[in-house]
């Protein structure tokens, strides 16, 4: 069962006209980066549906970076019990194009891009060493494994793993309203 959605501009109207409870699943750095100025930020890896701090009826907007990780988490809301989960289309980078109020903070290199610079040092660094031993070429191999995995799952390991890394790994701070106001 996938969650509606609402676009960036329609989340900003909505907030005009009051308070919004609007959850970024962003880790805490992509948060301090940029944020949706009424966001309040619940890292993806720290969600539990149970301390979200709202009603289960009540509305609920969430929001990534582009998307995908909120289409999950209102996957995983909506089969906790919640029963008016949003995910706004496009995450964060649609908002700021579409000029939703945005606090932009410290500049991080975002999730996404992290996993492209592990992925492509891991397969380098196993070439390089593949010419040493031939065994060194199967890091290679488990890592273009792992981005087949992730591309057919939309289950990205290196990404849970790296948002577990202490650059990543900021405290989570909320930022207007919190969900249960």
């Amino acid at each position: 069962m996938s969650a509606p959605t609402i676009t960036p501009t329609q989340l900003a109207e909505l907030a005009k006209a009051g308070p919004v409870a609007l959850i970024d699943v962003r880790t805490p750095a992509e948060f301090e980066d940029v944020h949706v100025a009424f966001a309040h930020n619940v890292p993806l890896d720290r969600l539990d549906p149970s301390t979200v701090g709202t009603d289960p009826a009540a509305p609920l907007f969430v929001v990534c970076q582009r998307g995908s990780r909120g289409e999950k988490v209102c996957a995983q809301l909506l089969a906790a019990g919640f029963t008016n989960v949003t995910n706004v289309a496009g995450g964060t980078l649609a908002c700021v194009e579409a000029g939703v109020p945005v606090v932009r903070g410290r500049k991080t290199i975002a999730l996404e891009r992290q996993v492209r610079i592990a992925a492509g040092a891991l397969v380098l660094l196993g070439v390089a060493l593949g010419f040493v031993h031939p065994g060194f070429f199967g890091i290679s191999a488990f890592v273009g494994a792992g981005l087949v995995f992730a591309g057919v799952t939309d289950t990205c390991g290196m990404g849970l793993l790296l948002a577990r890394m202490p650059w990543n790994r900021r405290k989570a701070k909320p930022a207007g309203p919190t969900c249960a106001s």
